[in-house]
């Protein structure tokens, strides 16, 4: 989930909380894994939850399998490249089981990874309460897609929390998983794919190539969910006029670089990522985009990452740059609900957002720039400061 840094042993997640994004920083120079004190409440009865979604619909929740056959993976060539995609969509209350977060290798792998296997037991993890349910039957309509785009690195379980809230709203939800692209995916077969990608992308330009596979996997997507033979068995659900995509990290460069290559995105954010070129000089066609991100050196006006600034004045439609105090990189993410949960140190400062309120504004600013874009219901929360927000900036430089 690094802000596209080309690996993914940013410091533990709880030291990440207080760290600056990493997307632009070399492999050489990404900061290595700094152990966590043994602190964590670490007995039998430690249990995490997402909070609810807002939304007047229960969630249903999918698992879609898809190999496109006509590429091969930019990181394993000798086999096609493949997605495993998280469907959530609005459904009918009681119906369905309860799902998992995550499994627990999954869970296991991802803990690993940042440090914190021994002080956040996969188990706990991979066992997260969530509203979404397997099997749930579909409410009657047709909805918006929404496609979500993980961090480098890491999978698209790190942004169920989101997931769950926009289909709540009344949007199809399709989470995408980019093969060899983070610290481990469970695929079909037994398979456990891992993070080839990570070893390999080691420059600006493997990044560029990142985030263009990335649109072209999505434009993959879209023609299997709306094409004339949908793989998924709710296809009939999506409304193919009404399609977004955001992202966090370097899946919110992939935001703007799925737009720039395929008009049926229209609207799309970068949550906290650099864009990597992603925008074209000549723009996305009038299409409405936001940035939302941390409120510091790294995404204000003239910060540290120059391509926001760069891809501001690119941007040619409606758009918004918002940045947010007291979060950092991972707070666009369900990681610091789950800290703040078991007491892990490092996330009570009073400078930093609780891991609920960070959640909150996620949820809030980027389901009111679906609904004005998409359904095109008014947002007096995207005109401007709020009162309610106070933690939200305008940026307009």
């Amino acid at each position: 989930m690094l802000k596209s840094s080309a690996t993914p042993t940013i410091a533990l997640l709880t030291l990440a909380l207080a760290l600056p994004t990493a997307d632009a920083w070399p492999a050489a120079a990404a900061p290595t894994h700094v152990p966590i004190a043994a602190s964590f409440r670490n007995d039998t009865d430690s249990r995490t939850s997402l909070p609810r979604p807002t939304g007047p619909y229960a969630v249903g929740r999918d698992t879609l399998h898809l190999v496109d056959r006509a590429r091969r993976d930019p990181w394993v060539p000798d086999t096609a490249r493949e997605l495993m995609v998280g469907m959530f969509y609005p459904a009918l209350p009681g119906t369905g089981v309860p799902a998992p977060y995550t499994t627990v290798q999954e869970a296991r792998l991802f803990l690993k990874s940042y440090g914190l296997e021994g002080v956040f037991p996969a188990e706990t993890l991979s066992a997260t309460a969530t509203s979404g349910r397997v099997g749930a039957r579909p409410a009657r309509g047709r909805y918006p897609l929404v496609v979500l785009s993980p961090g480098f690195g890491v999978s698209r379980f790190t942004l169920t929390g989101l997931a769950e809230e926009l289909a709540s709203r009344g949007y199809v939800v399709a989470a995408v998983d980019h093969a060899y692209e983070s610290v481990g995916t469970a695929f079909p077969g037994g398979r456990m794919l891992t993070c080839v990608a990570c070893a390999k992308a080691q420059s600006e330009q493997d990044l560029e190539a990142v985030t263009a596979g990335r649109g072209k996997d999505v434009s993959f997507l879209l023609d299997r969910l709306t094409g004339p033979r949908p793989a998924w068995r709710y296809a009939g659900l999506i409304d193919r006029n009404r399609i977004g995509m955001a992202g966090h990290s370097v899946g919110g460069a992939s935001a703007a670089a799925t737009m720039a290559g395929d008009r049926r995105i229209r609207a799309g954010v970068n949550i906290d990522g650099a864009f990597h070129a992603a925008v074209p000089a000549d723009g996305l066609g009038g299409r409405p985009f936001m940035m939302l991100g941390t409120d510091d050196e790294t995404h204000r006006p003239g910060g540290t990452d120059t391509s926001w600034d760069q891809a501001w004045n690119q941007l040619d439609g409606w758009k918004r740059w918002l940045t947010v105090a007291g979060s950092t990189h991972y707070s666009f993410s369900d990681i610091p609900v789950f800290l703040d949960e078991l007491g892990l140190p490092g996330t009570q400062s009073p400078q930093a957002l609780s891991g609920n309120r960070s959640l909150h504004i996620t949820r809030a600013y980027v389901g009111a720039f679906f609904d004005l874009q998409l359904k095109h219901i008014p947002q007096p929360l995207l005109d401007g400061p709020t009162p309610t927000e106070p933690e939200v900036t305008f940026n307009n430089p």
